[in-house]
């Protein structure tokens, strides 16, 4: 990455790196094969970290009254990456991108899971290079859109059903496991169960807000087979 594409990514990001060498770590992808400094693996691992923490914070800030359940609802809409690479791609990062030849001619710019890693191990270089507060602001900017969006992250069943039917599988199965608590503070716990036997729990203030947890954890666990 040259000098004139460094100053433009610092003044996307709001931070020029005192070690410049952290933010083309942060670009570059494995498949390149002269890279003495590095892939992004490595910041992915830390920023995935710090990106889980601030998140969390905000998350958590949102809503006094909202129970841990309909918290990871919030919490795993945001942090998915599905919107990281949307925000990557709103930020213009796959241009930035060092990629194989080979990469690049798989049209590895666009790649959401390229774009999302590449994201993660951005937040990582800069936590590392200017601290938690710089990574903190770059990441809240960055997730901006999705933040305020707050239907549109809850919606957790809606892109259950759609990944499931994707492939002409069945819609999955709710039901109420407990409901406790007085009447004017009821706590439910929800199963979400699959077609092909998978099951999840999520726990919310509200029987829909329990299926929405259970249903993020099912999204959770589906991403993480893939």
């Amino acid at each position: 990455m040259g000098d004139t594409a460094q100053d433009e990514l610092s003044t996307i990001l709001g931070h020029r790196f005192g070690d410049p060498d952290l933010l083309r770590q942060a670009l570059t992808h494995p498949s390149v094969e002269d890279r003495a400094g590095g892939d992004y693996q490595r910041l992915e691992f830390v920023g995935d970290r710090v990106l889980d923490l601030v998140v969390a914070e905000r998350v958590y800030g949102e809503d006094a009254a909202a129970r841990e359940g309909e918290l990871a609802v919030r919490y795993n809409a945001l942090v998915r990456r599905e919107t990281l690479a949307q925000a990557a791609a709103q930020l213009g990062l796959g241009r930035f991108l060092n990629l194989s030849r080979s990469e690049e001619e798989n049209g590895g710019r666009d790649k959401p899971t390229i774009l999302a890693d590449a994201l993660e191990a951005v937040f990582g270089a800069l936590y590392f290079d200017g601290g938690l507060e710089v990574a903190r602001r770059f990441i809240l900017q960055a997730l901006a859109p999705y933040l305020a969006d707050g239907e549109a992250a809850k919606d957790a069943k809606t892109r259950l059903q759609e990944h499931l039917q994707t492939g002409g599988g069945r819609p999955p199965d709710y039901a109420v496991l407990e409901r406790t608590g007085p009447d004017h503070a009821p706590h439910f716990v929800v199963e979400v169960t699959t077609a092909d036997g998978r099951r999840c729990t999520g726990e919310g203030s509200s029987r829909r807000g329990a299926e929405q947890a259970a249903a993020a954890a099912m999204l959770d666990a589906l991403h993480g087979g893939l």
